[in-house]
């Protein structure tokens, strides 16, 4: 079905490209917020009071609360573990590797997700990667150990490196697991958002409270808390799922990979952090090869769902 470039299309794009500036800004916001706050704690925090506004906005449509009412254990379990993966795990060891290691650093770290994907993809879901996939996975390595060029760990954090590789493997297993819940079940992304983060959120907070100090909260961290769970993930995700449902699969894919870039932009800007020569070369690479296989995930994915629908109309004509 050919897509029309309509005012409505577009100002979905617009919305979601104006979520990839807020998500990319988070990563300024939660370098500063560091320098007083501890990770776990932080990280914590935010996501609390994210999930807090989101779950208003569960129980307030009708729709939504009978939903959750009917759900079974099995859904709840779920949401469970992808609150655990994903925020527990992916964004509690984002901080946490935020305050080992430059933003840049991180961000080049989780930008090697979809490799990961492809990894798990092929054990968990025998899922066979493509002869173009396997040649941007090398083609990544490449980029990989062009940014590390020459190895030495006088100028990074040999744990922050460890807590990155780490953030790559639960990203990558929240990645499967989040595609497994959206495809398998008919919940809305709203709930699968709220509920997860609610638990997620509340296990990483008592996870801070068990391993941290309890800090003293200035009114610049508290600014800054306030800002990322209401702005940057509330009203964020809110963004998101709407501008979602009219947006292309391969229109996403791209609107995703402005964010690596942003982050390097507003890291170089706002966190005085310089690439030198080999990693600029690595960075590149990595993008380079990192949006052409989203991309072309994202194309084929779209032809399926595309074939799928075509399916679902004969049999309905037929019948």
């Amino acid at each position: 079905m050919e897509i029309h470039f309509s005012k409505e299309y577009i100002a979905a794009v617009v919305q979601a490209l104006f979520v990839t500036v807020l998500w990319s800004s988070s990563w300024v916001i939660i370098k500063f917020g560091l320098e007083d706050l501890p990770p776990l704690f932080f990280a914590g925090f935010r996501y609390l009071i994210g999930s807090f506004l989101l779950l208003i906005l569960v129980f307030v449509n009708p729709y939504h609360r009978n939903t959750l009412k009917n759900a079974k254990f099995r859904i709840w379990s779920l949401l469970f573990l992808y609150g655990l993966v994903f925020i527990t795990f992916t964004q509690g060891g984002q901080f946490l590797a935020l305050s080992l290691l430059p933003a840049i650093t991180v961000s080049f770290l989780l930008n090697m997700t979809p490799f990961a994907v492809i990894i798990f993809s092929f054990f968990l879901l025998k899922e066979k990667p493509s002869l173009l996939e396997l040649f941007f996975f090398l083609i990544a390595l490449i980029g990989i150990l062009c940014y590390f060029f020459p190895f030495s760990f006088e100028t990074l954090s040999f744990s922050g490196l460890l807590v990155g590789l780490g953030l790559i493997v639960v990203n990558a297993l929240s990645s499967i697991l989040g595609r497994s819940i959206n495809r398998g079940n008919s919940l809305h992304p709203l709930l699968i958002t709220a509920i997860s983060m609610s638990f997620g959120s509340v296990i990483l907070l008592l996870t801070a409270l068990l391993s941290e100090s309890i800090p003293s909260i200035s009114f610049d961290s508290f600014l800054m808390i306030l800002w990322l769970g209401v702005v940057n993930t509330a009203l964020a995700f809110t963004l998101w799922n709407g501008a979602m449902r009219t947006i292309r699969a391969m229109d996403i894919a791209i609107i995703n990979g402005t964010m690596f870039p942003q982050i390097v932009f507003l890291s170089i800007l706002f966190l005085d952090e310089i690439p030198v020569l080999n990693e600029w070369i690595g960075l590149v690479i990595l993008l380079v090869a990192t949006f052409i296989l989203q991309f072309n995930r994202a194309r084929i994915s779209g032809k399926e769902n595309t074939a799928k629908t075509l399916d679902k109309r004969t049999v309905s004509d037929r019948k």
